[in-house]
């Protein structure tokens, strides 16, 4: 097969972003009109602890739960090469059962642990009684193997559109929530129907996907033989899941922590300005996902180390203009913008969020360099980058947090972000020098 040259490739990830890219912008100003309708409706308090809530059940969900699109991605790609249909059914269904153990694992333990964590986070009596329904949004995340699939047979339409439903559900909510004066009991109904819609529409759309494109093999089924057709996907996996999860681990335990030792008003306040700056950082993630299974066919083929790093270095360049005018306007306006989304009570977010935004900005290397880990190979390496990033410095949190206040997460985000770029972009740079002879191998496009 033709070798695909460094321009097309750079097209084909550019075309997969701007797909993705339409459902994440209007992702975004939903997102953002249902925060300001919450932050007002509830204020710092009540909207700290909507937030504590949300966070814990995610933060469970992202430690046990076994995501899998990563291995659906490398060795579908594989079989969809061999045009063996019943040998890709065979892998969706054995990822995605492994994930759906993982999934209901997860809403256990967080339905466990919400009544005794939950009292020392600074939850309400009102948040308290509803914790362990909630423990149901942790489903919200089980749904990788959908979301693989939809990346492997270039659906990222589908993707886009996947990402305005739990917005709009939340948005359509939360204004009758707010209208009706539903307090906090309404926006946490609200934010749960809108996790359940998340996962049952990834999951609909995947499967509407693959009983078009796999006529003719059952998707339900054995599991016969699926190990010995994709060797080594039991290490790749824990591999990637262990990536994935300390990569997010401490975005979403922070606010935990916050709570933990600042309370519930802090969080309220932290939520703000970190919603605030996630459209920084959504060029880089997207891009990540993007760019992966270009990446993994670059990563394929024997002498494409220097062409690899030139669509990595062109993926992590995008994201950064596409995120300069935002870090810009927050760096420059950051009181104004909180005061716009909550109101004066939210005020005293503005000095967290400047410290904030450089963290978004000294972090928008860190998804392109994951996926290009991921792609040679070697997440294992992602790993432990992440591993140091994230555990590893996560004790300085609460020693922040109780010296300076507030800001002390601040610090900590743009000390966390500064250490994970660095080490993810230099080891994607480095083992991109050398592809391993048993992964890549001539004539895979």
């Amino acid at each position: 097969m033709a070798e695909p040259a460094p321009a097309g490739i750079v097209r084909r990830i550019y075309g997969n972003l701007g797909r993705l890219l339409g459902g994440k912008a209007a992702a975004g100003l939903i997102g953002l009109a249902y925060m300001v309708i919450a932050a007002r409706a509830l204020g710092p308090a009540d909207y700290g602890v909507l937030v504590l809530v949300h966070a814990f059940a995610m933060t469970v969900g992202g430690i046990v739960e076994f995501p899998g699109w990563h291995a659906v991605v490398r060795y579908g790609a594989r079989a969809l090469a061999r045009d063996d249909r019943p040998g890709l059914a065979r892998l969706l269904r054995f990822v995605g059962s492994v994930e759906t153990i993982g999934g209901v694992a997860a809403v256990l333990t967080a339905a466990i642990l919400a009544p005794i964590l939950g009292p020392r986070l600074g939850w309400s009596a009102t948040a308290l009684a509803f914790a362990i329904p909630y423990s149901l949004a942790v489903l919200a995340s089980v749904r990788s193997t959908a979301a693989g699939y939809l990346q492997l047979v270039g659906r990222f339409d589908l993707l886009g559109w996947h990402n305005v439903v739990a917005p709009s559900v939340r948005l359509a909510g939360a204004l009758v929530a707010w209208t009706m004066g539903l307090g906090l009991a309404g926006f946490l109904i609200v934010w749960l129907v809108a996790a359940l819609a998340e996962w049952a529409a990834m999951w609909l759309l995947a499967i509407g996907e693959a009983r078009r494109r796999l006529r003719g093999t059952a998707l339900l089924g054995g599991l016969d033989g699926v190990l010995a057709q994709n060797p080594g996907i039991w290490r790749f996996m824990i591999a990637a899941n262990a990536d994935v999860t300390l990569a997010e681990l401490a975005g979403r335990i922070a606010p935990l922590v916050i709570g933990w030792v600042l309370g519930a008003e802090a969080v309220g306040l932290y939520a703000v300005a970190q919603r605030a700056t996630v459209v920084i950082a959504q060029p880089a993630q997207i891009l990540g996902q993007a760019a992966y299974a270009e990446l993994a066919r670059l990563a394929a083929v024997v002498g494409h180390g220097p062409r690899l790093r030139r669509a990595l270095l062109h993926c992590i360049g995008i994201a950064l203009l596409a995120a300069l005018p935002v870090l810009l306007l927050l760096f420059l306006f950051a009181g104004q913008v909180v005061t716009a989304i909550g109101g004066r009570t939210f005020a005293g977010a503005a000095d967290v969020m400047i410290w904030l935004t450089v963290a978004r900005g000294l972090s928008l290397a860190g998804p392109p360099a994951s996926s290009a880990l991921a792609a040679l190979g070697r997440p294992g390496l992602s790993v432990s980058a992440n591993l140091f990033a994230n555990l590893g410095l996560l004790p300085l949190l609460p020693l922040l947090l109780s010296r300076f206040g507030l800001i002390g997460a601040g610090w900590h985000a743009v000390l966390q972000a500064a250490v994970a770029s660095t080490l993810l972009l230099w080891l994607a740079l480095r083992h991109s020098r050398s592809v391993p002879p048993s992964f890549a191998s001539p004539g895979v496009a």
